[in-house]
Formats: C-alpha cells, structure tokens, sequence
C-alpha cells in the first residue's frame, strides 16, 4: 500500500501550480484512493500526518466522509490526535453570473477559508459539496490552495514597523 500511496502522493505534487491544484486533478486523487481500495487506516497512515501538505490531508479527509461513509466524529478524533485539526485550506470557485432582465450579470467569485474541523464536523457543508461535485452546473472553475495570510501593502507595513 505504501508503494500507491506514494503514488497518488507524486501525482498530487506534480499537479500543485502556484500552490494550487484544480478540482479535476483533486477529484483524481480521490478517485485513485477508492481504485486501490484504501481503507481508513491506509488513508491514516498515508495522508492524515502533519508532515503533509494540507492539500493531502484534505483529500484523506474527504475520501473518509465521502467515499468510506465516516461520521465526522471519527474523523475529528483522528484530525485532533495528527494535530492537523486547524489546518486550513483556501477554496475558490467562479459561478456563472444570474440572469437579471434579460442581460447576464459578471461571473461571481467565491472565496472561502476553511479549517479540516469545519469540513469534518459539518459547518462547511457548501464547500465540501463544491469539492465533492467539482466544475458542473454553474460553477465554472474550483481551486484549492493552501489558506497562507495575505497582506496588503498597508497591513503588512504596519507589522514591520510598529511605530
């Protein structure tokens, strides 16, 4: 097992762009997990580390609410025990724009930042559905990222300077 985790492990790293990955290529990797028949503690012992990225992390939580039909109570005593509870991740999709008399609005940009808690307890059940559809309907484009603190010229010159 070892040897096919490392493989879904390479293929995730070599899909990263700009810290990023895009749903088709996440939804892959889940799928790969279910191909080769992982089971919960394969899944624990390969993806739900510290030493990971939290992009595999997510995808060892998602394919254990998902696919393997865990409660979020199990999951959650895991995140806590692997120290990755508070891990958070960026999820970004487009939505085509509405219809408003007639004339079709902008695309919508939805930004969300969410911890492995959110997800596995269930407070964030739009964006776990959003990574579990991927691109149909109207959601145009997903993107998921690593949540990194952004600062603005401003901000981020106040916290060198404190004067």
């Amino acid at each position: 097992m070892a040897g096919k985790a490392k493989g879904v492990i390479d293929f995730v790293n070599r899909c990263l762009a700009f810290e990023s990955i895009e749903v088709g290529h996440y939804l892959k990797a889940v799928r790969d997990l279910d191909s080769i028949l992982f089971g919960f503690e394969d899944v624990y012992t390969f993806f739900l580390k510290s030493k990971h990225n939290v992009l595999l992390n997510l995808i060892g939580l998602h394919y254990c609410l998902i696919w393997l039909g865990l409660p979020g109570e199990c999951v959650m005593e895991i995140l806590n025990n692997s120290n990755i509870s508070q891990r958070e991740v960026r999820v970004q999709w487009w939505k085509l724009g509405r219809w408003l008399f007639g004339f079709r609005l902008r695309d919508e940009l939805i930004t969300r930042t969410v911890s492995l808690e959110d997800l596995a307890t269930g407070k964030e059940e739009e964006v776990l559905g959003v990574l579990h559809r991927g691109a149909v309907h109207e959601v145009i484009r997903v993107q998921i990222s690593e949540a990194k603190p952004e600062y603005t010229s401003w901000s981020f010159q106040n916290v060198q300077n404190p004067n």
